[in-house]
């Protein structure tokens, strides 16, 4: 097929950019917005605050309704400390596989979907490409882009994913909310307990109370919801503070996620939390007035649910050829925003989400050989 030896080229070309979350995305789009140019395809930036990463979003075909948003994120996680055979950003082909940071989450979705522009710009209906930074550290990205293409794109049938599900389709997935906590105590001897806050104590005993609303919340779960776990999780993923033993700890800090599925609020589950912070925040600081707590959310983003997207599952189950149902999935990703963005949404794309972040990340060739005759249905039905 021209077209996936097409996209194993733009894959190569993706792999390369290291669009880690925590570097610039903007060579990439470069590339993307020449490779659009050369189809005669005008695309728009949408950037962040700071001007050092975009998102990318163009019509290809005619300005019509009708259309199908086909979206992706640019940025992986990091390569540091992982044991990888091969330099993450080469492409690597060995034994039926493509080795490469990012192969299967999710530049295949996004070189695949670049090789049928050509067809695509022929369509009667267009495709409306959306590609996104930040994905991996809290979907920050999209919501801007959602907003303008809400503004400008005409209105289009339904809004295509492409995270890695071995092409089979997904209608839900959790939501994802992050939060910091930072506890500021005051330091003193250690044997002197009484000068001083430790911050390190405050910190563990919030963590606690956060685990055991993990535990009730596992405890609660409903068996058919259709996620495994069907229930929303919370995970402390980082923590720090203190500088020695023997000294009561001036700073500490730990930032944790709470997963979601339709139907649960972050915000409501952790309204007594909240409370116990702002609570010991007054103690603390009656103690000493540089003491206290701070709850910061930082990232944010709503679950995918099946409501209202019942065109677009039968419209994504004629490219599949797929019949069974569509299941749901545990990690977050941006589809609930572009549903909240009023356009329905589901997600569909080549790999496998267990490869995803892992060392030696790879997709199979023949995940994106089912990809590359998915894109081909699709430009028909768009014809």
């Amino acid at each position: 097929m021209t077209n996936l030896t097409t996209a194993r080229a733009i894959l190569d070309k993706l792999i390369a950019f290291d669009t880690t979350s925590r570097n610039s995305n903007l060579a990439l789009i470069e590339w993307v917005e020449g490779y659009l140019e050369q189809h005669g395809v005008t695309s728009t930036r949408v950037a962040n605050a700071d001007g050092n990463k975009s998102n990318l979003f163009a019509t290809i075909g005619p300005e019509t309704e009708g259309g199908v948003i086909m979206s992706g994120h640019t940025d992986v996680v990091p390569v540091d400390g992982q044991d990888w055979a091969s330099d993450p950003f080469v492409t690597v082909e060995k034994d039926g596989k493509l080795y490469g940071r990012g192969t299967s989450d999710m530049k295949s979705f996004i070189a695949l979907t670049l090789a049928y522009v050509p067809q695509f710009v022929k369509g009667a209906k267009p495709v409306h490409l959306a590609i996104s930074y930040d994905e991996e550290v809290g979907c920050l990205g999209a919501p801007s882009m959602i907003e303008q293409m809400k503004a400008r794109v005409p209105t289009p049938r339904l809004a295509i994913i492409g995270e890695p599900t071995l092409m089979k389709l997904v209608t839900g997935h959790k939501g994802i909310s992050v939060f910091k906590v930072e506890v500021t105590g005051a330091e003193a001897h250690s044997s002197l307990v009484n000068h001083g806050i430790s911050a390190n104590e405050h910190a563990v005993d919030l963590m606690h109370s956060l685990i055991e609303l993990a535990r009730r919340l596992k405890a609660n779960g409903d068996p058919e919801s259709g996620f495994d776990p069907p229930y929303p999780t919370l995970t402390i993923g980082l923590m720090k503070g203190g500088e020695a033993a023997n000294i009561l700890a001036g700073h500490a800090e730990f930032q944790f996620d709470l997963r979601c599925p339709p139907g649960f609020d972050a915000d409501e589950l952790l309204a007594p939390f909240k409370a116990r912070c702002e609570a010991l925040n007054h103690e603390l600081s009656a103690r000493f007035p540089q003491a206290g707590v701070t709850f910061t959310k930082i990232a944010d983003a709503p679950p995918l649910g099946d409501a209202g997207s019942e065109d677009a599952v039968a419209f994504v189950q004629s490219l599949t050829g797929e019949n069974s149902p569509p299941s749901k999935v545990s990690y977050a990703a941006e589809a609930g925003q572009f549903q909240q963005g009023g356009f329905p949404t589901v997600i569909c794309g080549p790999g496998s989400i267990e490869q995803a972040h892992q060392p030696d990340e790879w997709i199979a060739i023949d995940q994106l050989e089912q990809g590359a005759r998915f894109m081909e249905r699709l430009a028909e039905a768009l014809a």
